[in-house]
């Protein structure tokens, strides 16, 4: 399967602002994104960074607008235009909200989901394939890459009972059922594979502290 998309990877491209980077965190539902970003917030802050954090679908009015009416969705969506949902709220989070802020030096945007999302949750859950999904991100803005995605990863279990713990009402992604989530991580499992060199995948079934020592460790390794 890698070899077959290696061709697609040079479509790809990453912001080039001198001291300015594009962070992105994925995992599925429970993984401890959310807590994780706001960690990060502050160690950059501390380095002197300027920080934008965003989430997807989202971060824009009109991405808002469509997160809504995905994760509100009370009837099954078709896989593909499920995936043109997010790719429209992306594209518009890019052209107004990340490249703007990378222009500038000193400047990080942390996002909550990106691109392996969609590889993950349309591209291998919702069977349209990876290459489909990598050919629709080869046109600019979409083709722009982060310099660093960390997978937190975590087993189905593990999932569950966190999700169990929020006690919230399940939204449209959180209420599938077991086998979509195995796919899940089968997804990213070969997208960490495939991005070797950008996404580090990360044991997020330890405690807070631990997987965020784990994230400051490899902050400090490339961005001063």
């Amino acid at each position: 399967m890698q070899n077959s998309l290696q061709h697609l990877k040079s479509f790809y491209i990453t912001p080039e602002t001198p001291e300015s980077y594009f962070l992105s965190l994925e995992g599925i539902e429970g993984s401890g994104k959310s807590t994780q970003i706001k960690f990060l917030e502050k160690i950059l802050i501390k380095k002197g960074y300027r920080v934008l954090s965003l989430r997807e679908p989202g971060g824009t009015e009109f991405g808002e607008r469509l997160r809504e009416a995905i994760l509100k969705s009370s009837t099954p969506l078709h896989p593909l235009a499920e995936c043109h949902l997010f790719l429209a709220s992306r594209a518009q989070l890019l052209k107004e909200k990340i490249l703007p802020f990378l222009l500038q030096p000193k400047s990080i945007v942390i996002l909550d989901r990106y691109i392996d999302s969609t590889l993950a949750y349309q591209g291998q859950a919702r069977k349209l394939g990876f290459k489909t999904v990598l050919e629709l991100h080869q046109h600019n803005p979409l083709n722009i890459l982060p310099h660093r995605t960390f997978y937190l990863d975590i087993p189905l279990e593990v999932s569950w009972e966190r999700q169990n713990l929020r006690g919230q009402e399940k939204d449209y992604f959180e209420s599938e059922k077991a086998d979509f989530y195995n796919e899940l991580i089968t997804g990213y499992q070969q997208m960490a594979g495939l991005f070797s060199d950008r996404i580090l995948t990360i044991d997020a079934r330890g405690s807070v502290e631990e997987v965020s020592t784990y994230i400051e460790q490899d902050i400090e390794r490339f961005i001063k």
